[in-house]
Parts: structure tokens; C-alpha cells; sequence
């Protein structure tokens, strides 16, 4: 699958939650906190190719990520990603360390979903800020954006790591 994305930062939470529903979104899941282990090679291999294999666990739930290389794009992030549930976490991490994998870095957030048809809207609450995360065509991302109160100049492609190491985290 095709992920295409932007982040933009916001300041407050509660406020975009509400505009995002005023502008037809409808809520797909309340907040909820997530935590993520990303994992790589010694050498960094995945790194060193801007890739990331990621463990997410929500709860009980816990879900496996591979993001590919970005493809080239001035104001988006678009990569190949694929995700499966995992039935149980402490196989699936006894499988990564046979494989050689380490854990890489961890960062924890609040993350509240809606959608407003095939674009997914994700309001994320982190250490390093507030963001919303617009995932779905380019210009379904723009419009939706734009009704919002944001331009293309307010777009982020970085990742989680690129914003905690900004801030020295």
C-alpha cells in the first residue's frame, strides 16, 4: 500500500478536534495511547535507508509496520507501508531479536482518529508537540488542510525521530 502524508503542528488539541468535526469529519475513535518501538539492525541498515519496522501497541492490540524508502516529493510523505496485527507480542519480539533486530528508539502518544471519506485525520499529542496527520490523496490532503486554516507552507514530512532529535530528546 501507498501511504501519502503531512503532518502540521497545532497548538491546541481540543480546539482542532472540534474544527476537524465541523468540517465533516466524523470521529472513528476516541483518544487512546499508543507506544512505538521502532527496531533496526546494529548498523543501522534500515536507517541508513530512511526506512523504519516499527511495533506498535495499543492496549492489548499490537500491531508490526515496514515503511519503504520516501519517494521524492517536495511536500509529501509518500512511501510503501505495510501492517499486520500480531496476535502476541512477546513472539513477535523473540522473532525480531532472532532476526537481529534492536530496538532503535520508543516514543509514546495520545493519537484520536476520524475520517472524513477515504482521508484519515489523526490528532496526535506528543512530547515534542501537538500535530494532525492528514493520510490520503494529495488532493484530498490539500483541500482538507485548507479548510482547516493551514496552506502547503505549514505541511511537515518529518517522522517522530526527526522532531525528537530537534528538540534534543
Amino acid at each position: 500500500m501507498l501511504e501519502i502524508e503531512v503532518k502540521i503542528q497545532i497548538k491546541n488539541p481540543k480546539e482542532m478536534a472540534h474544527k476537524i468535526v465541523e468540517q465533516g469529519a466524523q470521529l472513528v475513535r476516541e483518544r487512546f495511547f499508543e507506544e512505538n518501538t521502532l527496531y533496526d539492525f546494529p548498523d543501522l541498515t534500515l536507517t541508513k535507508k530512511k526506512q523504519a519496522f516499527r511495533l506498535r501497541k495499543i492496549k492489548k492490540k499490537a500491531y508490526l509496520t515496514f515503511k519503504g524508502s520516501p519517494q521524492k516529493s517536495r511536500q509529501f510523505k509518500i512511501r510503501e507501508e505495510y501492517e499486520t496485527e500480531v496476535k502476541n507480542v512477546n513472539q513477535i519480539k523473540k522473532i525480531i531479536k532472532s532476526l537481529g533486530l534492536v530496538p532503535n528508539f520508543q516514543y509514546d502518544k495520545f493519537r484520536t482518529v476520524f475520517k472524513k471519506k477515504k482521508l484519515i485525520i489523526c490528532l496526535d499529542e506528543t512530547p515534542v508537540g501537538n500535530f494532525i496527520e492528514l493520510e490520503g490523496e494529495q488532493s484530498h490532503i490539500v483541500r482538507f488542510a485548507s479548510l482547516l486554516g493551514f496552506s502547503r507552507t505549514d505541511f511537515l514530512k518529518k517522522n517522530y525521530i526527526d522532531l525528537y532529535s530537534e528538540l534534543g530528546k
